[in-house]
């Protein structure tokens, strides 16, 4: 087996765990089989690719997401360092409305996170130097962004941080609050 894909808790959110094969080299590591993703359901059409990198322990970005019809699927994998990722559940008539889970990707790679669409997602990097690596299946609009406070106390997400580096945007975005009396909800 080279992947074992299980849902999170959140519907629409799964931990992808790799199974690297080592011998006396090093190893090899399958990070993407479509096969495995279709016989799940989450087959996507990936459209981009990107890269992030934090310089700073402490490196807070998010909670980001993206109107319809730019929603976005992530498959994001830690290429190193230690990283606290956040999903919160934005997907109007979603019994998990409001909710919030997390998990932690370490720069070895052997797990990556798959979000679905109607997600906010955010990062905290644990660690100096992290970087990530994520899929999306549809192409990022700068006028259909959107974010929710990452420190909203209505959400009450548990972050390993206390004196977080964060941008202008996220210290301005909306709380969960008025994202709600706004727009209701992200449309599936």
């Amino acid at each position: 087996m080279l992947m074992e894909i299980v849902e999170k808790g959140l519907k629409g959110v799964f931990v992808v765990k790799l199974a690297p094969l080592w011998d006396e080299r090093g190893y090899f590591m399958r990070t993407y089989d479509d096969r495995a993703f279709r016989e799940k359901g989450l087959h996507r059409e990936w459209v981009n690719e990107n890269h992030s990198y934090s310089e700073k322990k402490g490196t807070v970005r998010g909670l980001h997401f993206q109107f319809q019809p730019f929603a976005e699927t992530k498959l994001i994998r830690a290429l190193y360092g230690d990283i606290y990722v956040v999903f919160l559940d934005l997907r109007k008539g979603s019994e998990t409305f409001g909710e919030w889970g997390s998990e932690m990707l370490k720069g070895n790679g052997e797990k990556m996170l798959y979000v679905g669409r109607g997600f906010a997602m955010g990062i905290c990097s644990l660690t100096d130097k992290c970087a990530l690596q994520y899929k999306m299946d549809n192409y990022y609009a700068p006028d259909k962004q959107g974010a929710i406070k990452w420190n909203d106390p209505d959400i009450g997400i548990d972050w390993p941080v206390n004196d977080p580096v964060i941008s202008d945007r996220d210290l301005g975005a909306w709380s969960f609050k008025e994202f709600n009396d706004k727009f209701g909800g992200l449309e599936g």
